[in-house]
């Protein structure tokens, strides 16, 4: 996901876009633990589109 894509994305949007995401990452270390995955990267990519996210909703909650 493009920084421009997140920061369309309305609060609403973002807190559910988090709560997904989280939940995917859950799911991908969990996978990662019982076997290794083929693409180890995707953990680190999974994290920081998390960050990228809480990082926006931040932002737009110090705005208004």
């Amino acid at each position: 996901m493009k920084n421009s894509e997140i920061r369309a994305l309305n609060t609403n949007e973002l807190t559910e876009k988090i709560d997904s995401e989280k939940e995917a990452l859950r799911k991908l270390r969990f996978a990662h633990q019982v076997s290794a995955i083929e693409n180890p990267m995707k953990l680190r990519q999974a994290r920081k589109l998390v960050a990228r996210l809480k990082t926006e909703l931040r932002a737009k909650s110090i705005k208004k």
